[in-house]
């Protein structure tokens, strides 16, 4: 969840505990409304509390498009496009057109597009 809707939520639940059944509340209410104040303040808090235990996207998108020629030697390692060791980041990844990677020698590699090793 971005920061952005995180507070979004957090103020209308805030707003939902003590709007409504403040209201009914304070004009001595009937057994229907302590019902409806006590269950709307209920789902206020609920919403609240997911709210406040969702992580922030820390959201990475990667793109690389028409991307240069890369050479590797001597055990080097040449990627024309995006390198993601191990897999990281939790964004999408996107390789168009990526130029020309060329790995000569021993140990050399060469990648032309994503590398997740």
């Amino acid at each position: 969840m971005s920061q952005g809707w995180k507070i979004t939520v957090i103020v209308l639940a805030a707003a939902g505990v003590l709007s409504t059944p403040l209201f009914w509340l304070l004009d001595s209410p009937d057994a229907g409304q302590l019902a409806g104040a006590s269950i709307q303040a209920a789902v206020g808090i609920a919403a609240l509390v997911w709210a406040l235990f969702q992580h922030s996207e820390n959201r990475t998108d990667d793109t690389a498009i028409r991307t240069g020629q890369a050479l590797a030697s001597g055990g080097g390692t040449a990627v024309t496009g995006i390198k993601r060791p191990q897999g990281q980041g939790n964004g999408s990844a996107k390789a168009e057109r990526t130029g020309t990677a060329t790995a000569t020698g021993d140990g050399s590699s060469a990648v032309s597009g994503i590398d997740y090793s």
